[in-house]
């Protein structure tokens, strides 16, 4: 549970300044109603299934919200057949009462046998909790995790061992299980496959977390922390080998991080690389990073987060890892506290400001964003991050996330537990109730106790969402349609199937309200079918965890590991319920066995349960290695390459309502054989106090940097745009760059040079001044427009320095022949004064007649034709005059062989929380909104016929001070549409821009202005594309596509565009392109791509090369 900052501070001081009083107030339990609509699942009544259970969590004196953050953290859920009967039992733990066993009678009748079993516990505050076979005699024990912030061993944890008769007995500390520090949660595996369980214990740190001051001690265990308090340092994760039935830490040699910084709240094991040998992923609250800990095979791990994650969580809770799109590869979903209404984020939510991130990130908390994740598992090692694209980023406070078949269609869907007891980050309760309490007890002295704060917090309780899996890596949320729009403050979720009938029921642990159990209707209302699975396994890992099991029908795969601990403090039912859609007869059943035996089953009827043995395994299963596959491309190495770097800069500081920096666009890039030499060689500019280089081609993918002196001289300017051209008629190749950066106060230097070829490939900088407008100059493209047998040229701006929304200008410089430019602009091309914020351009003949035409693309703007004539360019109105985005880049091609130029234009992709679309546009507006000189930008979204902004108030009354002098509420404010906070005057002068499309598309063009829009497959979308290159790969007489981008710098709360590490596409001549994954492309980069062309060598070997922002270029051998 992640605590607002402002929150905690001001906690903290009531906690000085007042007596704590003991509280006793009782919470009115929310009634369940009967659910009598034809949903997916039935929310039944506790007076029917005989499960009456409710975790209730009461603030007293010594304990709550005020000394131990975790408080509303809830219990646990596991499931698990505790008496070998056929029939699925439920343990649920309390926090502050017993913990309760209810025994299933069967007909989803069950009957609660806690004090006789002897399972109620004796530890004052259970968290989570794992049936699991300790002892290997064939029964499922219980084990149970305890925390709070209590003294002595009152959180040690619980092992009730299964004596076989319905009863247990707690034996925790005869298996060294007990030595606890607030554990949420445990996970049983065979991490060194021996044969038995091990475990890792999951615990939660103590202290305090208004400071970064314990960076850096990630390596340190809590303790060996000095100068800490006992009743902080607690015990960190731990990683526990089973030696005959003792648990030995093994926690230093493995690898496992213990420190006092490790906030965990979930804790997931799977076999993510497909080694089979289980991995470990951790989350963490608050500031430290989450932990993946890869099996090195010889009993250690490597954390690696880093390199598979492209960002992560900020508020990390409960995790789940399978596979939701049935490529055979594991995916993680991770839940965080974002809302998915506009008006909640505005009323609960403070986002971490720039700075504050990038402190993080410099100590090593790496990127963390407020937002559920979904990490898609490419196959190669890396992730990316999708759950934005997917539908699934916002569930509010979120605590389990589980990835199941809730409708046995063969697709896994998601099921997200929700809400807190109060609403602790209520942002008027912190700005006016809170402070008023403070002012109060000041000026009276009158001190306040803890039970009259905590019961003025808001409690709002929000429902628990359910995702359909549509199959094609998007989600569409079916709360209503299956059941669950009963608002609630849910925690651990557990699934199983408890009536037997072959679909998976849901039992849910909620704070102050009963629990919830939901009957799954799967069976009646679709016609999927589906398959069980008991597996015996080999004493004393008798139930199996770690097998895995492969269906294959159809020509899918469905992979299911059996790993019981899942979501959050809860544990998964043993027997393996998987959904097949509407197959009828399964192709081939495989399992693999924790042993990496194997066995292979075929032509199995569905709609039943098989029971299979690992005794009856002979085989040995052998991963599929890809071995040399041969690629479409393959990276060639090259030492010799160059890091660019962007010098530290913020926009952030001067235009505190953008969203993303303009300042980091570089290295600009262009392509040509400079020395006559048959190769093509490579410019790549440099950041600011950096000169630019040409990169010599000499053959095989080999090159040399050569740095003219005239390119030392000029290394004050940042090159954001090149282009290379036989300027002065010698018939050799000169240079042009244009300079940005988007600096107040630098756009002296944002000009145009030019730099003239001596023919051998030495450049001298051209002593006339070329004409600039001193803006962010963003492209340079070369064209003799007029033909008249010089070469022109286009010059674009991204934006006005420190100014972002207000059109620049731009020009068309006329050449005089000999290298001499003037502005042609006005004369020539008098249409380009409304080509906006533009971004990229091409000359291309879009009408065929011979004639090459300028085509461009904005931010906030159309692609724009402008028809030359021969004389003069003029704005053609075409179809594409409907389509606004944020385009970044945009190349020509005949796509589909008629003989006419297509379009390929990159944008924003869809991986975004805000989305435009025709009916839901977004828009800009521009204007000095409070009349203070300074020009400020709203974003808005439209909804219910309104421009609401996606500002937060704090944001916006920061700038405007006209707006903090209403002193508005969050609540007030989050329904304000944009006119109702300004006058309709303030409204009527702001220039105004718009969005309504984040798909990067092909436009086909079909004459006269008419293109036929069509969107790229989804991968594409994943991120921003801001490099193209059209060229048939695969040599099938078809034009495919390669692409590259990804941008960084925005603003915490709108993550980041990086889960695209480039894209093939495949043109199977009807213009449908198919997306390589990167073991057949062998195009791979990760980092932000800026421009991305192709070269050759005289030997017609054809390369890809990426510019790179903040990195080396990366250059690609296209294998023919």
């Amino acid at each position: 549970m992640r605590l607002h900052s402002k929150l905690s501070r001001i906690l903290l001081t009531i906690i000085l300044v007042i007596f704590v009083n003991s509280c006793n107030s009782e919470k009115k339990e929310k009634q369940i109603s009967d659910n009598t609509n034809k949903t997916l699942f039935t929310l039944t009544n506790p007076e029917d299934n005989g499960i009456d259970f409710t975790n209730a969590v009461v603030n007293q004196k010594d304990m709550n919200i005020f000394k131990y953050r975790n408080f509303y953290n809830g219990g646990g859920v596991a499931i698990g057949d505790i008496n070998n009967d056929g029939l699925s039992d439920v343990y649920l733990t309390a926090n502050m009462g017993e913990n309760k066993l209810y025994l299933n009678k069967g007909g989803f009748k069950f009957e609660d046998i806690s004090q006789s079993a002897g399972v109620t516990g004796k530890k004052p505050w259970s968290t989570g909790v794992v049936m699991v076979d300790i002892n290997g005699d064939g029964f499922l024990d219980i084990y149970v995790c305890n925390a709070g912030n209590m003294e002595a061993d009152n959180h040690d944890n619980e092992l009730f061992i299964n004596n076989g008769d319905l009863t247990f007995t707690e034996k925790a500390k005869e298996y060294n299980l007990a030595r606890s520090g607030f554990t949420i949660h445990a996970s049983f595996f065979d991490y060194d496959k021996d044969g038995d369980l091990d475990a890792y214990i999951l615990n939660n740190s103590n202290i305090p977390v208004n400071t970064l001051g314990y960076a850096e001690q990630r390596d340190k265990r809590a303790e060996n922390w000095e100068n800490i308090p006992e009743i902080f340092r607690g015990v960190g994760d731990m990683l526990l080998r089973n030696d005959n039935g003792y648990f030995t830490d093994v926690s230093d040699e493995a690898g496992i991080y213990g420190s006092l910084i490790g906030f965990g709240l979930g804790v997931m094991v799977s076999d993510i690389n497909g080694d089979l040998y289980p991995d470990i992923y951790v989350t963490n609250d608050f500031y430290e990073r989450d932990y993946l800990y890869i099996n090195n095979q010889d009993g250690t791990f490597s954390e690696k987060i880093k390199d598979w994650a492209p960002h992560i969580n900020i508020s990390a809770m409960g995790i789940d890892m399978a596979d939701i799109n049935n490529d055979g590869d594991i995916d993680v979903f991770v839940t965080d506290m974002l809302p998915e209404s506009d008006k909640r984020i505005k009323t609960v939510m403070e986002f971490e400001g720039y700075n504050i991130f990038k402190l993080k990130q410099g100590k090593d908390f790496y990127q963390q964003y407020i937002q559920n994740s979904l990490q898609l598992n490419n196959g190669n090692n890396s992730f990316s991050e999708i759950a934005n694209f997917s539908g699934v980023s916002a569930t509010d406070w979120s605590w389990a996330g589980l990835i199941f078949d809730m409708d046995n269609d063969g697709l896994r869907d998601i099921f997200v537990t929700n809400g807190i007891n109060h609403d602790l980050t209520d942002l008027d309760f912190m700005d006016f109730f809170a402070n008023d309490i403070l002012h109060n007890m000041v000026l009276t002295g009158h001190k306040e106790d803890i039970d009259s704060i905590i019961n003025k917090m808001p409690i709002k309780p929000q429902s628990n969402y359910a995702f359909k899996n549509n199959g094609n890596l998007t989600f569409s949320n079916a709360e209503k349609d299956w059941g669950f729009e009963t608002p609630t403050m849910s925690n651990g979720v557990a699934y199983g199937d408890l009536d037997n009938d072959g679909d998976l029921d849901l039992v849910v642990n909620n704070v102050n309200m009963k629990s919830f159990v939901y009957k799954n209707n799967s069976e009646s209302q679709a016609s999927n079918n589906y398959i069980k699975l008991k597996l015996n396994g080999n004493t004393p890992n008798n139930f199996a965890i770690g097998s895995k099991v492969k269906i294959h029908s159809k020509g899918t795969v469905i992979v299911q590991e059996l790993m019981p601990s899942r979501g959050f403090q809860s544990s998964m039912d043993y027997i393996m319920n998987i959904g097949i859609g509407d197959v009828t007869t399964i192709d081939s059943l495989r399992i693999i066995w924790p042993n990496d035996k194997t066995q292979k089953l075929a032509n199995i009827k569905a709609n039943q349960q098989i029971t299979l043995s690992q005794s009856d395994a002979i085989d040995i299963y052998k991963p599929f290695k890809q071995g040399a596959q041969k690629t479409l491309f393959q990276e060639i190495p090259n030492n010799t390459l160059l890091t660019h770097t962007e010098n530290n800069y913020s926009d952030f500081d001067y235009e505190g309502l953008i969203s993303k920096m303009l300042s980091q666009e570089g290295p600009a890039m262009a392509i040509g054989d400079v020395n006559n030499d048959g190769n093509e060689d490579v410019f790549i500019g440099g950041g600011l106090k950096e000169s630019g280089v040409i990169y010599l081609n000499s053959g095989d993918g080999k090159m040399n940097p050569s740095t003219p002196k005239e390119f030392l001289k000029d290394a004050k300017y940042e090159d954001t745009a090149a282009s290379f051209f036989d300027a002065d008629g010698d018939k050799d190749l000169d240079l042009m760059v244009g300079s940005g950066g988007n600096e107040v106060g630098q756009e002296k230097n944002y000009i145009t040079r030019l730099y003239i070829n001596d023919g051998n490939g030495n450049f001298k900088k051209a002593l006339n001044v070329l004409p600039s407008t001193r803006n962010n100059i963003s492209v340079i493209s070369a064209n003799d427009y007029d033909n008249d047998g010089d070469i022109d040229v286009f010059v674009g701006s991204r934006s006005v320095v420190g100014t972002y929304g207000v059109n620049p200008n731009h020009l068309l410089l006329i050449n005089d022949g000999k290298g001499v430019f003037t502005d042609g602009t006005e004369r020539y091309a008098y249409n380009l004064k409304d080509a906006g914020m533009v971004t990229g351009a091409v000359w291309a003949d879009i009408d065929n007649d011979s004639k090459k035409d300028l085509i461009t693309v904005s931010e906030w703007d159309t692609p724009k034709i402008y028809l030359n004539n021969g004389k003069q360019l003029i704005k053609l109105e075409s179809s594409l005059d409907h389509v606004y985005g944020m385009w970044n880049v945009i190349e020509a091609a005949d796509l589909d062989k008629d003989g006419d130029l297509d379009l390929v234009i990159g944008n924003q992709g869809t991986n975004t929380f805000y989305k435009a679309s025709k009916d839901s546009p977004m828009k800009l507006w521009v204007n000095d909104f409070d009349d203070n000189g300074t020009i400020e930008q709203i974003t808005t979204q439209f909804k219910d016929g309104k421009d609401y902004p996606i500002l937060m108030k704090k944001e916006l009354t920061g700038q405007m001070v006209k707006l903090k002098k209403q002193n508005l509420k969050a609540s007030e404010y989050a329904s304000k549409s944009i006119d109702e906070l300004f006058s309709k005057e303030v409204i009527e002068k702001s220039i105004v821009k718009k969005l309504n499309i984040g798909e990067t598309i092909i436009a086909v063009n079909e004459g006269n202005g008419v293109f036929n829009i069509k969107s790229l497959p989804n991968h594409v979308q994943f991120s921003c594309v801001c490099g193209i290159v059209c060229e048939d790969v695969n040599n099938d007489g078809n034009m495919d596509l390669i692409m590259a981008g990804n941008n960084f710098e925005f603003k915490p709360q709108f993550s980041r565009l990086d889960s695209n590490y480039g894209s093939v596409l495949l043109n199977n001549g009807n213009l449908d392109f198919e997306w390589q994954d990167y073991e057949k492309s062998g195009f791979f980069i990760k980092n932000e791509v800026k421009h991305l062309s192709q070269f050759k060598d005289k030997n017609g070997k054809t390369y890809i090369i990426a510019a790179i922002n903040n990195s080396k270029p990366k250059i690609f051998l296209r294998n023919d």
